[in-house]
């Protein structure tokens, strides 16, 4: 009899082994959790389509050259920066005129206001066609003359701009379907 009474006791578990399987099985299931993306990341980088990418490259001139240079790796290397509304620096994320005032901060010691339409009024020669952007310039977007959106144009028709709440700093054409429309103008700060 008393074999009996030690088998049932060892089928029975102990209350640290229930203990021990619901944590594992928790810790498994949050991973499984954790592994999933149920957002669907929008692409950072596209093909180019634009009608300017077969436009030789040009900075704003040969003394500032160095200067468009800077520009153009600073905002190529921050493609993929979360956007962050009112950031200003690549662990906070940016948004749009945040990511601009950074690029010029970092790459040539400029400090611009933090509002595209603030950048817009700066002085600096105004480009009114986008054949004649060169790599550096700031492009502004809006609607009947109102500035809300600013990016940098990199050349060959791209452009780097941190577009939306909830998505990421992206390289885009200039003359794609929606900036052909909304864009204003762009400004020369490097001459």
């Amino acid at each position: 009899m008393r074999l009996e009474s030690t088998a049932s006791f060892a089928s029975t578990p102990s209350p640290w082994r229930i203990v021990r399987q619901s944590l594992l099985v928790t810790a498994l299931l949050l991973l499984a959790a954790c592994a999933s993306n149920p957002h669907r990341r929008e692409p950072t980088f596209t093909d180019s389509h634009s009608s300017l990418a077969d436009l030789p490259a040009r900075a704003p001139s040969a003394a500032s050259a160095g200067a468009a240079n800077d520009v153009l790796f600073r905002a190529m290397a921050l493609v993929g920066t979360p956007y962050h509304w009112g950031g200003n620096t690549p662990a906070g994320g940016f948004d749009c005129s945040g990511l601009v005032d950074y690029i010029y901060r970092q790459a040539t010691d400029i400090l611009l206001p933090h509002s595209s339409r603030e950048m817009a009024a700066m002085s600096g020669l105004k480009v009114s066609r986008m054949t004649e952007l060169a790599s550096g310039d700031l492009v502004f977007f809006g609607s009947r003359g109102g500035i809300s959106h600013v990016g940098v144009y990199v050349g060959k028709g791209r452009f780097v701009h941190a577009p939306n709440s909830g998505g990421t700093v992206r390289l885009d054409d200039i003359d794609g379907p929606y900036w052909r429309d909304h864009f204003e103008y762009g400004k020369r700060l490097l001459d």
